[in-house]
């Protein structure tokens, strides 16, 4: 197993497309770790520079913290399993997994006993003689990943591997993926735009977006405290709620106003304000499920109209309408079902509340 770390690397193609900027991050041996972002946003191009198949435009990649840029792919020691499997429809299961042994001349033997002992870890032992047309969605999968451990790598790098499936399938391969590399202690890569797979697999994951690393960190720091807006919009579903606003001082209250709302922020949220001044504009971030909705009016909260309802089982998703014309996203139990027109009473829970900057877009309340 190795540590990747990457020191200030850029990938610039054509000396004009800057599809990586100045990426800083560091997986741990061992780790799992994700590198997230919508299509284009540079992860596969991260992807290929650890792999050797690009070269670093500019800046350091480290395995174990040895500069690695000119080590050519065949000596970095890296395994990789994509979306599509990519196995070997006219070869038994033994013989997917034992091909990249046979192509480096391995003996026999040592193809035997190595082939044996990943089917083992995988429970692949009773299918090794089968042919892969034969194989189920989950099976074919860890064929795929027992191709690419069964030569003991240092660094697995899963691009996408589960994404092409239906939601079922998929919720169930996130589980089985996970339990597999865990028990393989390998230090993991796993590149994906469905924040769903990161949030649940991931020990920590890298954001990007438009070739930047937005913010890095665990599934519940990145969820509870994003770095900037566009981190607390994309991670989330249904997605966080934005909405412009002014921060105010009135007679030694803290006051958040806008054209639909006004609400006193509570003694934690006025702390954190401590050192701003009053008159400053600012965008109100809040999750579905941090804004609390009643049938009769409490302290600090405002009126808002139903202009939607959306029963989904366990929860409903209600969309109230502001002054403004702009919606807002509530997330209630589900047996909470108001009529379109009614009027509901909202409170926002100030302890998971976000005021985002208006030019840098970063989260002015962010906790390094």
């Amino acid at each position: 197993m190795a540590s990747v770390e990457l020191r200030n690397v850029w990938k610039i193609y054509g000396g004009k497309v800057e599809a990586v900027k100045d990426a800083s991050w560091k997986c741990e041996d061992g780790e799992f770790f994700s590198i997230l972002g919508p299509s284009g946003c540079g992860k596969s191009s991260t992807l290929r520079m650890i792999a050797g198949l690009e070269e670093i435009t500019r800046g350091d990649l480290l395995f174990d913290g040895q500069v690695v840029n000119s080590l050519p792919p065949k000596d970095r020691n890296v395994a990789m399993v994509f979306e599509s499997w990519a196995l070997y429809p006219n070869m038994t299961v033994y013989e997917n997994i034992a091909f990249p042994l046979r192509v480096r001349n391995y003996p026999n033997d040592a193809i035997d006993k190595k082939v044996r002992e990943a089917a083992e870890f995988l429970d692949l032992t009773p299918i090794l003689q089968t042919g892969v047309r034969r194989l189920s969605g989950g099976e074919m999968q860890r064929v795929s990943i027992g191709r690419a451990i069964v030569r003991n790598p240092a660094v697995l790098i899963m691009d996408e591997p589960i994404s092409h499936l239906d939601a079922g399938l998929r919720a169930r391969m996130r589980d089985e993926l996970k339990t597999q590399v865990s028990r393989l202690g390998v230090t993991t890569l796993y590149i994906t735009h469905d924040q769903v797979e990161s949030m649940a697999m991931a020990d920590r994951i890298a954001i990007m977006n438009l070739g930047v690393i937005q913010q890095v960190g665990t599934p519940l720091e990145i969820y509870y405290n994003p770095r900037n807006e566009f981190v607390a919009g994309f991670i989330g579903e249904p997605p966080m709620n934005f909405t412009m606003c002014e921060y105010r001082l009135d007679g030694g209250k803290h006051m958040i106003e806008s054209p639909s709302f006004s609400f006193t922020l509570d003694e934690i949220c006025s702390d954190r304000f401590a050192g701003f001044s009053g008159g400053k504009k600012l965008k109100l971030g809040v999750r579905p499920e941090d804004v609390r909705v009643s049938t009769e009016k409490t302290d600090n909260s405002f009126p808002m109209e139903v202009d939607f309802v959306e029963p989904q089982g366990d929860r409903t998703i209600l969309s109230l309408k502001l002054k403004s014309g702009e919606i807002l996203l509530a997330q209630v139990l589900g047996d909470m079902r108001p009529k379109v027109g009614d009027y509901l009473f909202v409170q926002f829970d100030q302890r998971h509340i976000h005021f985002f900057d208006l030019e840098s877009g970063l989260n002015i309340l962010y906790a390094e």
